[in-house]
């Protein structure tokens, strides 16, 4: 019987260990994800600051004539006190002194250069930033298994921080199989074509946050084999693509016996990629992919992507399913879940996901043209155009 998507995940994540804790630099953190708590040590602001230019005062000296007597610029705070009738000239992100509160824009006031004329009542509080108004020291900044985009990034940097503790990049090899497979760019003889999955993966990989090293595809022999999957297991994780099903010349489950790999499932209930593998040997992951491009791709984003970052600290190994209406009948299979490509469409930011014309699994050229997977759940009949299903995107950068 062939094994479920989400029993295939399940078993995919007892098998993931978090890979070790390193400090990282806030310039390379980008896409990294925290491997512990962080707290501010610091309040933030960590003073009373302005957020405008203008002029700080008590508000009970408005409406008033009040005379300027210095300045608070950004980085040069004015050190001296502050007494009724007193304002003093104030730039964004200026310290305001403790005997003010309210700054008051530069274009509401009259000024002459020496004093500034208020024509009407002020609110206490006004364009004040009050201190620890975005954080207070020990408030948390971030949980773990967090993503580190621009904005959190931002946070960090701003509570001070250089380095954050994030989880090391996985090192992975991919390995293309089969003696017809050529480089891109090399004369074809008769019977070759070019190798377009290890450039495939070796991208969906970039964006995975992995390290590549992209083994040269082996011929179909056991030795040619075995020496590929020799130099693949050094890493974290190897994936391997073609060689998996039931044919003389497929060897990569039976090389990597030989080679110590123990095989953890084989065959799913999967349209395009039922003979996918999965294996481990030690802390090393193995991902046999289907040979057939689409169901590489299908194969990748389904259970390899999940398991590299919950390898960087991601809280689950699980596809990141998103929800969008069909909008066309698809005939459902009776013994798998169809994952068929669709182009996005659809009024008023509704998602509606158009099924493209050439489903199988060696037509990567139409599948260029689709924006995300969806999954069909295994079923007789059609289902409708307007149903609800779930849908995974294909990154695009």
């Amino acid at each position: 019987m062939l094994l479920s998507i989400d029993d295939a995940l399940a078993l995919i994540e007892a098998h993931v260990t978090p890979l070790p804790v390193e400090e990282v630099a806030l310039e390379h953190a980008y896409g990294r994800y925290i491997a512990q708590e962080l707290r501010a040590a610091i309040d933030l602001p960590p003073f009373a600051s302005s957020a405008m230019d203008g002029y700080a005062l008590r508000a009970e000296d408005a409406p008033g004539r009040l005379t300027v007597v210095g300045e608070s610029s950004a980085g040069s705070p004015y050190l001296g006190g502050l007494r009724p009738g007193e304002a003093i000239a104030i730039s964004t992100g200026a310290v305001v002194p403790a005997q003010a509160d309210v700054v008051v824009p530069i274009e509401d006031v009259s000024s002459d250069g020496e004093q500034i004329e208020l024509a009407s009542p002020v609110l206490p509080g006004s364009f004040v930033r009050n201190r620890g108004s975005d954080m207070e020291r020990g408030d948390r900044i971030l949980d773990p298994g967090t993503r580190l985009g621009s904005a959190q990034i931002g946070a960090a940097a701003a509570v001070g921080l250089a380095t954050l503790p994030c989880r090391r990049r996985p090192s992975v090899a991919v390995l293309t199989t089969g003696s017809e497979l050529r480089r891109p760019g090399e004369p074809l003889a008769q019977g070759e074509i070019y190798d377009a999955n290890g450039p495939m993966l070796t991208a969906a990989l970039l964006t995975s946050g992995a390290g590549v090293e992209h083994i040269p595809a082996a011929a179909d022999t056991s030795e040619a084999h075995r020496m590929a999957l020799v130099q693949a297991l050094e890493h974290d994780v190897v994936i391997s693509s073609g060689g998996v099903s039931v044919g003389a010349h497929d060897l990569v489950r039976s090389v990597g016996r030989e080679l110590g790999v123990s095989e953890v499932f084989w065959r799913i209930a999967l349209r395009p990629g039922k003979p996918l593998a999965f294996g481990v040997r030690g802390s090393t992951l193995v991902f046999g992919l289907p040979g057939n491009p689409v169901s590489s791709l299908v194969c990748f984003e389904l259970f390899v992507r999940p398991a590299l970052l919950a390898l960087q600290g991601a809280a689950s190994v699980r596809p990141a399913w998103s929800s969008g209406v069909l909008g066309a009948a698809v005939a459902r299979n009776p013994h798998r879940d169809d994952l068929i490509r669709v182009r996005f469409e659809g009024p008023d930011g509704s998602t509606v996901l158009v099924p493209l014309h050439g489903q199988q699994s060696h037509q990567i050229a139409i599948t260029a043209q689709a924006g995300a997977l969806a999954r069909i759940p295994t079923g007789t009949g059609e289902l409708p155009a307007g149903a609800e299903v779930a849908y995974l995107p294909l990154l695009s950068f």
